[in-house]
């Protein structure tokens, strides 16, 4: 459905981030019809599929699944490109799975003209963009952030030769009591000592929502798609949501968080003493994704060893997942317990160098689940169309 001709849509990747996104427009702007959309590579671990098949009874609407394979074929659409390649794997220099699979689907779903405003569930305890269309009909909008807009949008509304412009919309949209304050950040100049970072959180910290007005009237003026709208429901929301916010939203709606998500335990022998780690997936996408830690791995082999066998059977000479290390090496009892001793020595570490602002971490020690620092560390690397 449209909104003053613009479409409203949200890729669900299968993991926690998007899956939340989707459940809290729905719950807190129930009047949004919003599309959902999901590329599927056909090598998806299954509780990917439970979780968009929980949120389509959730939400009672469907999720369209893009592919990017010739719907002739019979084959998975990673199968389908790989063999179309050579038989040659994706790897981090060499990502045509991400092309053909994620960006390809979904470029091909907002062809055309029509606007197009799509949701992205990066959370407000993430410094990342995520996967941004080159297309000038699509807009990008983060609803967990503090700041919702794309990096696009706030180097135009904040470049120095909009401030007589800028300053014009806060004199006419701002009634807040610390409005001499905000028409003097408004007014300072970007330079080497006031970058636009800071002066960014400044205005925010003012008032998002008046931010956010002078931004949505900003857009008027240009051929965004925001520029279509009316009015835009998220410009009053000033809701922060970090991964804490992600579980709770994905429990308490009954959709469930993914299984793989959840830590489980392992023992390594370390110095003579048997130790308990904790280990699990860092993201959602494709079993055999080769931006996995090596400790992810080792959990794709302990807990589902069908799937590793499969993994193991795309490898042949020169063609690996892991540089200069085949599945096969990996996953003999020695090299395993080897990963794991490294795995938990590291996150030790880390937690002892972690350090909490918060007076009740400090007296507890329960600062980060140990399991948690890793898991932080890992879960924006990658590929980001895997986030789109």
């Amino acid at each position: 459905m449209m909104d003053n001709g613009v479409k409203h849509v949200l890729g669900i990747s299968g993991g926690k981030d998007s899956a939340a996104l989707a459940i809290y427009l729905n719950n807190n702007y129930p009047s949004m019809d919003i599309e959902y959309y999901s590329c599927d590579t056909g090598k998806e671990l299954q509780e990917t599929y439970d979780l968009i098949d929980n949120l389509e009874n959730y939400l009672g609407k469907k999720v369209k699944v893009l592919t990017g394979n010739n719907e002739m074929s019979d084959k998975a659409p990673f199968d389908y490109f790989l063999q179309s390649y050579g038989g040659y794997l994706p790897s981090n220099i060499a990502r045509w799975c991400t092309k053909q699979l994620k960006l390809m689907p979904f470029e091909k779903y907002i062809a055309g003209d029509d606007p197009v405003i799509s949701y992205v569930g990066i959370r407000g305890d993430e410094d990342r963009e995520g996967y941004i269309s080159k297309k000038t009909n699509v807009q990008s909008i983060f609803p967990f952030r503090q700041n919702i807009w794309s990096e696009d949008i706030i180097n135009k509304v904040l470049k120095n030769e909009n401030i007589p412009f800028i300053e014009k919309l806060y004199q006419e949209s701002c009634f807040h009591d610390n409005k001499d304050r905000i028409l003097q950040l408004a007014n300072t100049d970007i330079s080497p000592s006031f970058d636009k970072k800071t002066k960014l959180g400044f205005l925010l910290d003012a008032s998002t929502s008046d931010f956010n007005k002078v931004v949505f009237q900003f857009l008027k003026t240009t051929t965004y798609p925001m520029s279509h709208l009316e009015s835009y429901p998220l410009i009053d929301n000033e809701d922060i949501l970090v991964r804490d916010d992600i579980f709770t939203i994905l429990r308490e709606s009954g959709v469930g968080v993914p299984a793989y998500y959840e830590k489980r335990e392992y023992q390594v022998e370390i110095d003579g003493e048997l130790k308990t780690g904790y280990y699990s997936r860092s993201r959602s996408g494709c079993f055999f994704c080769f931006f996995q830690q090596k400790i992810e791995w080792v959990w794709l082999y302990e807990n589902h060893p069908n799937l590793y066998q499969e993994a193991m059977e795309y490898e042949k000479e020169g063609y690996t997942w892991q540089q200069g290390e085949t599945l096969q090496e990996l996953c003999s009892d020695e090299r395993r317990a080897s990963i794991k001793k490294e795995h938990y020595t590291r996150i030790k570490r880390q937690k002892n160098n972690f350090k909490s602002p918060n007076l009740v971490d400090i007296l507890t020690d329960t600062s980060s689940d140990e399991w948690e620092i890793d898991w932080e560390e890992e879960e924006g690397k990658g590929c980001a169309a895997c986030f789109i």
